[in-house]
């Protein structure tokens, strides 16, 4: 993240810290819009006996996911650090893996992304000890909003899958 003049934006956070902040808030995005596009990807390509309900559970989901997108790309600008800006930058920052299969069964779809939540968690706990160490109070108040969110869809995911 170069340092250009016209994106410093103003804060009383020491620079050095909130690049640590920044740098595991844009790997959080990253995963988060990773999350999102396999989410859509799995709500389209669904089918099944229990297809409806899926379908919907996982654009609801979907549509969490992108929500929090905004919020976390405007806290890096908000500590003085500049955030994603392609498709190409997502792919080097995720930790989350894409799935390009033709087919994924409904069993398997439910699996990997209740993982694959539970991997969006970690990230959120990576920025939650980043920010502590930098004293960035906001970021690490709103990240517990986050977490909680992906424990929940997590949560519903393993519910969904359970047999009987």
């Amino acid at each position: 993240m170069a340092e250009n003049p016209a994106l410093a934006t103003p804060t009383d956070l020491n620079r050095n810290d909130t690049k640590s902040v920044a740098d595991a808030l844009n790997s959080a995005l990253a995963d988060c819009f990773t999350l999102y596009l396999k989410t859509k990807n799995f709500h389209w390509h669904v089918s099944g006996p229990h297809f409806r309900d899926y379908h919907l559970l996982l654009d609801d989901q979907a549509a969490q996911i992108l929500g929090v997108t905004d919020a976390i790309a405007e806290r890096v600008r908000k500590t003085g650090n500049t955030t994603l800006r392609s498709i190409g930058d997502i792919a080097r920052r995720q930790t989350i893996s894409d799935n390009d299969a033709d087919f994924v069964a409904p069993g398997d779809m439910l699996a990997e992304l209740r993982d694959d939540n539970l991997k969006l968690v970690e990230s959120f706990r990576a920025v939650k000890d980043a920010a502590e160490a930098a004293k960035d109070n906001a970021t690490s108040g709103i990240v517990d909003e986050w977490t909680d969110q992906a424990e929940e869809r997590a949560w519903f995911l393993f519910e969904a899958s359970r047999k009987g």
